[in-house]
């Protein structure tokens, strides 16, 4: 965890001055024992009414100024751990935006999320407890001991006594808790991955009658981590009653061998509730210190795991380093290009070599599994190529900044991706400063003009999560006009076509040739009749390239393209 802290630098004077203040508090509640033993002995014992005025009003004050340093040190430790957490998560998110596609795949997005949110919030509880208990607690521990033997030397062996017993049964707890917390965040994991999956695929399970078993693998996941919360909180919930039972063994000691000493004039009634008070005050300490040890616990597994995100080093780094190039408008060029998604794993693109001209149509077909959308993702550098170069207007892609290359590109994904917020709201992801005109252009061109216009809102009406309140081909189109609004100098279709009739998709695809003259355009479709009219096709098969030209060509030579278009022809004529 103290890696983290480099996160909090910002509140450097909060974190030190929070717990100077708490510490002035413990000097207060120290000494408060000490004035109620002398108001007992020499006040009340004495009938001295005056002198018992005067320490109560000491008292009182010492209590109130007491009160003062607890409230500033909870305000500065407010202040210092929401600060940290949300450094933390800026800085996590940022980091989690410069990984690639593989390393977010490799963590999953359900990991993610818990260490953006409880993990960081244990971080944040673990830094907040540190300002406010971590001198405070330690301090009223030892202070009591010491108070202990200034009262009485033979009384205080009674507190260094506890001392060894409970740290016996401090250890012991947390050697068995520290692998379990770890477990518990795992299983955590699990669940929220296992509940992600049935939510997001609600419809398939319904549609597969899978309602009973996708419940019994959710019961099972539940009944796992729940098994791991109910043993690790046993085991934590016996330190508080084991350092009770010890501390009410030193109460008990302390009346018999004070009740001997007052007996004989070894000690006054007031030291004995003082070194009662000690004790007390050693008992309440040390169950902070336990409970400490359980939150610091929890909040290092929670460290290495946010640790472990923050420290890995992006795969495709943006070069800002090298002088400017001189962009030129040739396309893109792929040039022998392999691709694998993992070191270990096989080719998913084998020696693809190939040019998009500036400004025109390339149209990619083939079987599922194909390779089609792995070819376009090289592209904004979402992964690199394992092989080959790939550059875009002239310029190797690992040459260029990331953020001006995926300027100068716009994708519709295969799955089409709203995000909450008016219609409006998510046609200016593409442009930030778009205005109605151009919003309303972009809608024209993707051809959801007129359902937006029948929309009693317009293009302030509401976009539920993930567009749940439109259609497949609405929200294909939406995402397409989002796509247009900037005007890309490369927009990549990625099946993006699938959901619309085909005279939609014609109409779409004539004003994308009409109002992007300047754009070069790649379609991604097994829809022969959307990419037939490309000025070239790409085949892909097994993540070869099996075929290349334009229509006419490919049914002349490609094999593989007359089989896709024969088959359709067949499909058409049932």
């Amino acid at each position: 965890m103290i890696n983290l802290l480099k996160y909090a630098k910002k509140y450097r004077k909060q974190i030190i001055l929070g717990p100077f203040f708490k510490f002035l508090e413990a000097c207060f509640e120290l000494v408060l024992p000490l004035f109620m033993a002398r108001l007992v002995d020499q006040g009340i014992r004495n009938g001295d009414r005056a002198y018992v005025i005067q320490m109560a009003g000491w008292m009182f004050l010492m209590s109130v100024i007491g009160l003062i340093c607890v409230m500033i040190c909870q305000y500065y430790s407010s202040i210092a751990s929401q600060g940290f957490g949300t450094e933390l998560r800026n800085q996590l998110m940022k980091k989690i935006n410069q990984l690639s596609h593989a390393e977010l795949n490799s963590f999953g997005t359900d990991t993610l999320i818990t260490r953006m949110t409880n993990d960081i919030n244990q971080l944040q509880l673990a830094l907040a407890m540190l300002i406010r208990l971590v001198i405070r607690a330690p301090f009223l521990s030892i202070g009591s001991v010491i108070m202990a033997f200034y009262i009485n030397v033979q009384m205080g062996f009674i507190f260094l006594l506890m001392l060894p017993i409970f740290c016996i049964i401090l250890y012991s707890i947390i050697k068995t808790t520290v692998p379990l917390y770890k477990k518990v965040q795992e299983k955590l994991d699990l669940l929220n991955r296992q509940i992600s999956q049935n939510l997001s695929g609600v419809r398939v399970i319904r549609a597969f009658a899978r309602k009973q078993t996708e419940e019994k693998h959710v019961n099972k996941v539940t009944d796992d981590l729940s098994s791991i919360y109910i043993r690790v909180s046993n085991i934590s919930a016996l330190l508080t009653p084991a350092t009770t039972l010890v501390m009410n063994l030193g109460i008990l000691a302390l009346l018999y061998l004070g009740g001997i000493k007052v007996e004989i004039g070894g000690l006054q009634q007031g030291e004995v509730l003082a070194l009662i008070n000690y004790m007390n005050q050693m008992l309440l300490a040390l169950i902070v210190v336990s409970n400490l040890v359980i939150i610091f616990t929890r909040a290092s597994a929670s460290a290495s795991r946010v640790s472990e995100v923050l420290a890995v080093v992006p795969s495709i780094q943006s070069n800002n380093t090298k002088p400017p190039h001189k962009e030129q408008t040739n396309g893109i060029v792929f040039d022998h290009v392999s691709f694998r998604y993992q070191p270990e794993a096989g080719l998913a693109l084998t020696d693809i070599s190939l040019t998009i001209p500036a400004s025109s149509v390339l149209g990619i077909t083939g079987p599922t599994g194909g390779g089609k959308s792995t070819l376009t993702q090289l592209i904004p550098r979402f992964y690199d190529t394992s092989q080959g170069n790939l550059f875009v207007d002239g310029i190797n892609v690992r040459d260029w900044s990331i953020d001006k290359l995926r300027k100068k590109i716009a994708i519709t994904p295969q799955t089409a991706v709203l995000f909450t917020g008016t219609i409006r709201e998510n046609l200016q992801w593409g442009k930030e400063d778009a205005t109605d005109e151009e919003c309303w252009q972009a809608l024209e061109t993707a051809q959801c003009k007129d359902f937006v216009e029948n929309l009693s809102d317009g293009l302030d009406t509401q976009v539920y999560e993930g567009g749940k309140n439109f259609s497949g081909g609405q929200k294909q189109r939406l995402t397409i006009a989002r796509a247009l609004i900037h005007k890309p100098d490369v927009l990549i279709l990625d099946d993006s076509l699938s959901a619309l009739d085909y005279q939609t998709d014609l109409n779409l695809r004539t004003a994308l040739q009409q109002d992007l003259k300047e754009t070069t355009l790649i379609l991604i479709s097994q829809r022969i009749s959307s990419i037939q009219q490309a000025d070239q096709i790409l085949v892909l098969a097994s993540g070869k390239q099996v075929g290349l030209g334009t229509h006419e060509e490919l049914l002349r030579h490609s094999p593989a393209y007359q089989e896709i278009v024969a088959s359709q022809e067949e499909e058409n004529e049932k």
